[in-house]
């Protein structure tokens, strides 16, 4: 059976409960990884084992987060976006509560692994569900609403894990997303639109691989989403390393680290704020050519400072905040010209942004964590400087290279 679903040019009520049911589980997820970092380092010390497991957590968390990616896509396309989501928030619920009995850090990193896997449902079928369900212009406005609230994880997160180790065992964080997560599927299921057209066609693997082969044959859609990759890895390898590099290294407490983080995220909301403001005034493309001299600008001081003096904070952190800044105002309009890109279901073509951008925050964290191990924190920065040029070149050729009728 297929279906054709009117994307919405308004908000009503009921709309509302839909996306901000989603962002509760994004913001479950997000801050499921943000607000342990700070815990990490006692996570380690409780099992016995070395600090380079720390930032091994977030890798197992981005790569259970590429497990699913390929299917859930697809099978949302042909099973319909609303069973294939409520499945992904009950799984997160049941990983974290799970997590509560872990006795070895190998168990840990496992759960972890598993909980990530509920990534693969945000990009594969929640976000193409947002695409769908609303305007071109109401969609960039929902986007930027939706990663503000969003990001307040990685804003409060550092902080608020830091006071909770103080007051709580770690493990008992994971009841708080485990109950977060519940809030959301409650939402979800009583909100969530059933927008796949190709909803009650029987599901094959060879419609699979036909589908996968336009996606990726694709070369707008392949470098859009290493553009998205890219733009996104320095703020990801900061937050997986800099638990080793301010508190280990540099003698930061728990909750000076979580403070000096409020700066980067809070430029990262004000350029999401300023794209939800100036979305239907200008072209889809502008904010991304506004994005340019932050990020570029931002990610060259960090690295200059890092290079002078590796031992200095200050600048690292003013460089990042302005890199967030661009960060914010280019996410939404990169994200969507992306996915439009190809002509195949929306949900095979997210699932095919999220392999490739997650796969390269999986590896990208890795290769940034040993760069700083060897070469410190100027190796570290320079790399994040090299991913900001890398996104440039990228996202320069996918615009220039835009079918004018798009």
């Amino acid at each position: 059976m297929s279906t054709s679903y009117t994307p919405a040019a308004a908000m009503t009520r009921r709309h509302w409960l839909f996306p901000l049911s989603l962002v509760l589980f994004e913001f479950a997820t997000y801050i499921a990884h943000d607000m342990i970092q700070p815990g990490m380092l006692q996570v380690v010390k409780d099992f016995g084992v070395g600090s380079d497991w720390v930032s091994t957590s977030l890798t197992a968390y981005l790569l259970g987060g590429m497990t699913l990616q390929w299917l859930l896509g697809p099978l949302s396309d042909q099973l319909g976006r609303r069973p294939v989501m409520l499945v992904g928030v009950a799984l997160f619920v049941t990983t974290c509560l799970l997590t509560l009995w872990v006795q070895s850090i190998e168990q840990f990193i496992l759960m972890r692994f598993l909980q990530g896997i509920s990534l693969c449902f945000i990009g594969a079928v929640g976000y193409a569900t947002i695409q769908e369900a609303f305007a071109e212009t109401l969609s960039l406005k929902m986007m930027a609403l939706m990663a503000n609230i969003a990001l307040i994880a990685p804003l409060l997160g550092p902080v608020a894990g830091a006071a909770f180790i103080h007051l709580a065992p770690w493990k008992s964080m994971f009841g708080l997303f485990a109950l977060l997560a519940a809030l959301a599927l409650w939402g979800l299921w009583r909100a969530m639109p059933e927008t796949a057209g190709n909803r009650g066609q029987r599901f094959s693997s060879e419609r699979l691989l036909t589908d996968y082969r336009h996606v990726l044959g694709n070369r707008r859609t392949l470098c859009g989403s290493l553009a998205i990759g890219f733009s996104a890895l320095p703020l990801l390898a900061w937050v997986a390393q800099s638990p080793v590099i301010l508190m280990q290294d540099g003698g930061m407490t728990p909750w000076q680290y979580g403070l000096a983080q409020v700066p980067i995220f809070v430029s990262l909301i004000i350029g999401n704020l300023l794209l939800g403001k100036i979305s239907g005034r200008v072209s889809i493309e502008r904010p991304l050519w506004l994005g340019v001299w932050p990020i570029i600008g931002g990610l060259a001081l960090a690295a200059a400072a890092a290079v002078i003096d590796p031992h200095q904070w200050l600048f690292s952190v003013a460089g990042l905040s302005l890199y967030a800044f661009g960060t914010g105002l280019i996410n939404a309009g990169l994200y969507r010209l992306t996915l439009f890109s190809s002509p195949v279901g929306k949900g095979t073509v997210a699932a095919a942004v999220g392999m490739i951008t997650i796969a390269l925050y999986a590896g990208g964290i890795e290769l940034a964590k040993q760069l700083y191990l060897h070469g410190g924190n100027g190796a570290f920065s320079l790399y994040n400087a090299l991913a900001g040029v890398l996104w440039l070149g990228l996202m320069g050729w996918f615009l220039r290279t835009r079918p004018v009728s798009v």
